[in-house]
């Protein structure tokens, strides 16, 4: 009979069921996803790592202020919302663009956070998607009040939340993990180990066995996954999921991945890490593994691979027409959709705008 203790330990080694190599490998707790699954997560990798390709050249051109890339994250991105019904909630963060694509955004739509020229971009009610945040952990805590908030409306919602390595060290990452489990919360959340925080390494954030055991403090069992495997982060994403579901509150998942670009485009990750460091992961890298394992089932043949790159390659042609332009920008637009009616202050601030905008155009 398992203990309580056993129940919250996650896996002594992070699960894998694909190797770099392409070879699956049986897990004694968790089954392969299905071929199709597997082919339609191939594609939508493919799509991914285009557009994080894109966004970052569209930096180099001046059209997007910043972005912070997932090169390499992808299977982290793609299995996050795979593993969500149209009822369930993702709460991502600034680095998860891919996710919110992958969720039924428009792609233009969540660029446009990133172009600096509006306060979300996109309607969070339309897809589920909750609006990126770049404060560190702060969007946990909503997640779980919005899991809260389903399970006393009787809801079947799971809310899967996102997050890095260096927001496990922020006040909010435990606040969440503590209401989540006091109150049974059907929330997973989901941890992208890329090893660093910006310039800080992961040996200088926490000495945890694993970030996945930072659970147990709180009742919240955890578990941890190879970060570039899709079928194992979908088989363990899965899992945690269905067991929110199913009443058995929160879940902590932690994905071991890397951050292969730098942190944004503002970054020299050349100052912290060598390059050495960096190679061994592009032998990881999520598509090619997965490639190579449907390459040599016979589910992947160059007509899928064909329509796959060519599909990637429409996303990416839509994000440099739609980014192309320059936005017309209306200042007031700065105090609309702050709250349901304007606070007097809003008034008065929007009053001054106004003013100091007709004195420069007299």
């Amino acid at each position: 009979m398992t203990t309580v203790e056993e129940r919250l330990l996650p896996s002594a080694e992070p699960v894998r069921l694909i190797d770099q190599d392409g070879v699956f490998h049986d897990h004694p707790s968790y089954l392969k996803p299905a071929s199709d699954l597997l082919v339609d997560g191939y594609a939508q990798l493919v799509k991914g790592r285009r557009i994080n390709d894109q966004a970052s050249a569209l930096v180099r051109q001046g059209r997007l202020a910043v972005y912070p890339s997932s090169h390499g994250q992808e299977a982290c991105q793609i299995a996050a919302t795979m593993v969500l019904r149209d009822g369930d909630w993702l709460f991502p963060t600034y680095r998860d663009i891919v996710s919110i694509v992958s969720r039924g955004v428009d792609p233009i739509e969540a660029l446009t956070l990133l172009r600096g020229d509006w306060h979300c971009g996109y309607d969070p009610y339309e897809r589920n998607v909750a609006p990126q945040t770049t404060p560190l952990a702060t969007q946990l805590i909503h997640a779980v009040g919005v899991a809260h908030a389903a399970r006393l409306k009787g809801e079947d919602t799971v809310v899967v939340a996102m997050c890095g390595d260096g927001a496990t060290s922020e006040g909010d990452f435990h606040e969440a993990l503590n209401f989540a489990a006091v109150f049974k919360a059907p929330v997973v959340f989901f941890i992208q180990n890329n090893e660093y925080a910006i310039s800080v390494p992961l040996a200088k954030q926490s000495v945890a066995p694993s970030l996945a055991h930072k659970g147990i403090g709180y009742g919240v069992p955890g578990e941890q996954a190879d970060g570039n495997d899709l079928a194992g982060l979908l088989a363990v994403l899965g899992q945690a999921v269905e067991k929110a579901r199913a009443g058995e509150g929160p879940q902590l998942v932690e994905a071991h991945t890397y951050r292969v670009q730098a942190h944004t485009n503002a970054d020299d990750a050349g100052r912290y890490r060598h390059e050495d460091e960096v190679t061994p992961w592009l032998d990881r890298d999520p598509i090619k593994r997965l490639e190579a394992y449907l390459t040599q089932e016979g589910l992947l043949d160059d007509a899928v691979k064909q329509r796959a790159e060519e599909d990637a390659a429409q996303v990416a042609t839509a994000l440099r027409d739609g980014l192309m332009p320059e936005p017309v920008v209306d200042p007031a637009d700065l105090f609309e959709h702050l709250y349901t009616e304007p606070t007097p202050q809003l008034k008065e601030q929007a009053a001054f705008l106004r003013d100091e905008l007709a004195r420069e155009e007299a």
